[in-house]
């Protein structure tokens, strides 16, 4: 067989991709991070790394303490004790315990040493501000999508209050309680001053939710609405949920000219005594993604879905409608592995069309580890692809590898919302 590249051209080849893939900025289009303005609601440091939700999840795989003795110490103590059990008495290979020791590694601090107190002195001389833009700068994001709620009494309140905005950072507009916890949401709606019924007696009640989704996307200047949902997600359904969405939330959508982004397949608190930890996941019917997008051609819809089992079928969903983003690899799925598998399943079924992944970070320093570790991946999937066209005698040049990763790095995305 006759050779792809010479010897001499193949190593340039592939460092040229890998070096496009590395340097090439991102736009992280979900995550659960915060304008600096927010101050204690950004999570940042040592001590938010350690008792992220994916490490206390596993450090119970070794304790055997009461779930109630670890929610009464401080994080500290908890810090201290996921620190011991998952990086001292056991070495730290799965992808969360390795992705925080990535993030340090990057961030210059040495992790040989395994020195705790070192590592918390060294954070708590960081200023905020000057910490944002590093992390920023060391993962190579450019913009960050937070999640907002206005259903959130403290990040509610800091909205109606007004701050100067950082534009690294753009708002999107969350709605789960609306969808999920009606009676709770009615209750606010109502204390707010729109005039909401929790029977949805009447069509005034869905123009106030209409009226109440564009105060907030105004508000915020959200680029798109987003909801997480169970993997018993049924549309239509002819319940409460499906008149919301379709008598306000797409109505709304068309009108602002914003997306509505789906996340299905969490099973909430399969294990409560794990608090924000205890969520599981469910294999999703999609057939409610294919109503949605094939009964609301007008409408943009973005969808990451949690469970493995669904990934095929939401690539061939996409495939069909072009009002559909694929994007990222979240919890569950944010393992190398599986990023590896579905990042190849997306291109090779819809080109470079798609997001191939968002950090989900809930702590600003996790950028650092989630997008170095995914692009080490994309990378790879890219070199892969690259050379099967050499094989077919279709060289590509270094300005069209720059022109893809952009694609995949935001711009596939910024074109499917219109924002550039």
């Amino acid at each position: 067989m006759k050779a792809i590249f010479a010897e001499a051209d193949r190593v340039p080849f592939v460092r040229q991709v890998e070096d496009v893939v590395m340097s090439t900025p991102v736009v992280d289009i979900h995550t659960h991070l915060y304008d600096p303005a927010f101050k204690d609601l950004l999570l940042w440091g040592i001590d938010d790394l350690l008792v992220y939700h994916y490490l206390v999840a596993e450090v119970f795989r070794y304790l055997e303490m009461p779930y109630e003795k670890f929610w009464s110490m401080s994080k500290t103590a908890q810090a201290d004790l996921i620190w011991d059990e998952l990086f001292i008495k056991n070495s730290p290979v799965s992808e969360s315990c390795r992705g925080v020791l990535t993030t340090l590694h990057l961030l210059g601090l040495d992790v040989k040493k395994r020195d705790l107190a070192a590592l918390r002195k060294w954070f708590a001389g960081q200023k905020l501000n000057d910490h944002v833009t590093r992390c920023m700068e060391v993962a190579g994001v450019s913009r960050i999508y937070m999640t907002n709620s206005p259903f959130d009494d403290l990040e509610h309140a800091l909205w109606q209050k007004g701050f100067t905005r950082d534009e690294r950072f753009i708002a999107s507009l969350r709605i789960d309680p609306l969808l999920i916890a009606l009676p709770e949401a009615t209750a606010k709606l109502k204390r707010w001053g729109y005039e909401v019924s929790p029977e949805l007696s009447s069509q005034k009640s869905f123009d106030e939710i209409r009226r109440f989704l564009a105060d907030w996307s105004k508000k915020l200047g959200a680029r798109y609405v987003m909801v997480s949902l169970g993997p018993d997600f049924h549309f239509p359904a002819g319940d409460q949920m499906t008149q919301i969405i379709e008598k306000a939330v797409l109505p709304h959508c068309r009108e602002f000219g914003m997306a509505f982004a789906l996340m299905p397949g969490v099973r909430r608190a399969v294990n409560p005594q794990l608090r924000l930890a205890g969520d599981g996941v469910g294999t999703s019917d999609l057939t409610s993604l294919q109503n949605l997008c094939a009964s609301y051609p007008g409408n943009k819809f973005m969808a990451t879905i949690l469970a493995r089992e669904n990934q095929h079928e939401a690539c061939v969903l996409a495939r069909k409608f072009r009002n559909l983003h694929i994007f990222g690899c979240w919890w569950f799925t944010n393992i190398p592995l599986l990023i590896n598998e579905i990042t190849r399943q997306r291109i090779e079924l819809l080109g470079l069309s798609v997001t191939p992944q968002h950090s989900d970070a809930r702590v600003l320093d996790q950028i650092v580890y989630k997008w170095h570790h995914s692009r080490l991946i994309i990378a790879e999937v890219l070199r892969d692809k690259y050379t099967a066209l050499a094989q077919t005698g279709w060289q590509v040049s270094r300005a069209e590898i720059e022109r893809d990763v952009k694609n995949l790095y935001g711009g596939a995305f910024d074109r499917f919302l219109g924002t550039k």
